[in-house]
């Protein structure tokens, strides 16, 4: 009875163990001729079984792919999650595949590939930066592109890192060197930046702030002299009667400020005054009336120079003005009443005035 009973349970665990390795090479075997035949259906399969596991041991299914957080992007992993164990692999028939990096060994990966300075040098596959493509980071620490990698994958025909030739590795997907790349392009905007207002606040004090040397100081006076000139010029030449224009406008405007200011101000000259403009007048030797161009005639001049200034043709009275010049009364009174301004000036000097008779 005893042998009979140990040969039954000799042959049912024979039957659970063949039935365990024949489960496990025929799962093997299916996935591997899926991935000869076609490998999206390959991939279809993978993502079917880990779906299936995550729904059963968590209800849900994550979603990988660039996800981002505060703002930036989240770095993920790319391998799918373990398939289930098979009965051979929870039998301990065959050996179960390795345990998935959790995060905190993630974190480890990563210090000791920030520490190697891996993102700051060019991908070792394709020796170019990693700027903002794509990156991947190996369980074993080492950083390629992800296209490189999957490159190498393809031609190589097998699963190990290029670097240190280690099997069956985990990839997570990592920006580290579009973040330093970015950094660097920031840098490089500041700087040129920096730069430009530099330059145009040092070209602004040059051209502003005469230098200190002799020569230098010489030079700046020169060439400021010359722009002016060459503006001056290029106005001239571009409208050259309304620069005449404003030329006479602003000198009429000035003409009648300076005369209204005479009219205002000019005092009457005292009797010691009035002398000393005849004295004046006899030194000039004046004959002739300025306006109708007739010889003067003038008692009182007469008498003070002691001979004829000219021979009397009319008892036309002549008219002193305080700026020294002699005039027929009723030619005066004619240019007066002919004035278009308020007060008048004189007809020779312009200049404003207060008269006697003599």
């Amino acid at each position: 009875m005893r042998k009979g009973s140990n040969s039954k349970a000799t042959s049912g665990k024979l039957a659970i163990t063949s039935v365990a390795l024949q489960d496990h090479i025929a799962r093997n075997l299916l996935l591997q001729n899926l991935s000869l035949c076609d490998p999206v259906k390959t991939r279809w399969c993978r993502r079917a079984a880990t779906e299936t596991h995550c729904k059963r041991n968590h209800g849900t299914v994550k979603q990988k792919g660039p996800q981002q957080h505060n703002g930036e992007e989240k770095e993920y992993v790319l391998d799918p999650a373990a398939p289930p164990l098979t009965l051979a692999q929870k039998l301990g028939l065959v050996q179960s595949p390795a345990r998935k990096l959790t995060v905190d060994e993630w974190s480890q990966v990563k210090s000791r590939s920030i520490h190697e300075g891996d993102s700051k040098q060019p991908c070792v596959i394709c020796r170019e930066e990693f700027r903002l493509q794509t990156q991947v980071l190996l369980s074993c620490s080492h950083v390629f592109h992800r296209a490189c990698l999957q490159a190498f994958e393809r031609f190589s025909g097998r699963k190990c890192c290029p670097m240190c030739r280690k099997e069956q590795y985990e990839t997570r997907v990592i920006h580290d060197g579009a973040r330093l790349f970015k950094e660097r392009c920031a840098i490089r905007i500041q700087a040129c930046w920096r730069g430009y207002v530099v330059r145009k606040w040092y070209g602004h004090m040059r051209k502003t702030v005469p230098p200190k040397d002799k020569q230098l100081r010489r030079k700046f006076f020169e060439t400021k002299l010359q722009e002016l000139n060459d503006s001056f010029v290029q106005y001239c030449h571009m409208d050259v009667e309304a620069f005449l224009n404003d030329i006479d406008q602003s000198v009429s405007s000035s003409r009648r400020v300076f005369h209204q200011f005479e009219r205002e101000h000019v005092s009457e000259p005292q009797e010691d005054d009035w002398q000393k403009i005849q004295e004046k007048v006899i030194q000039r030797d004046t004959q002739d009336c300025p306006i109708c161009l007739t010889a003067l005639c003038s008692a009182r001049l007469e008498t003070e120079a002691g001979r004829t200034l000219a021979p009397h043709h009319s008892n036309r009275r002549t008219v002193l003005l305080s700026c020294s010049h002699l005039f027929h009364q009723p030619c005066l009174e004619a240019f007066e009443a002919f004035c278009v301004e308020g007060r008048p000036t004189c007809p020779l000097c312009r200049s404003p005035y207060h008269k006697i008779l003599v």
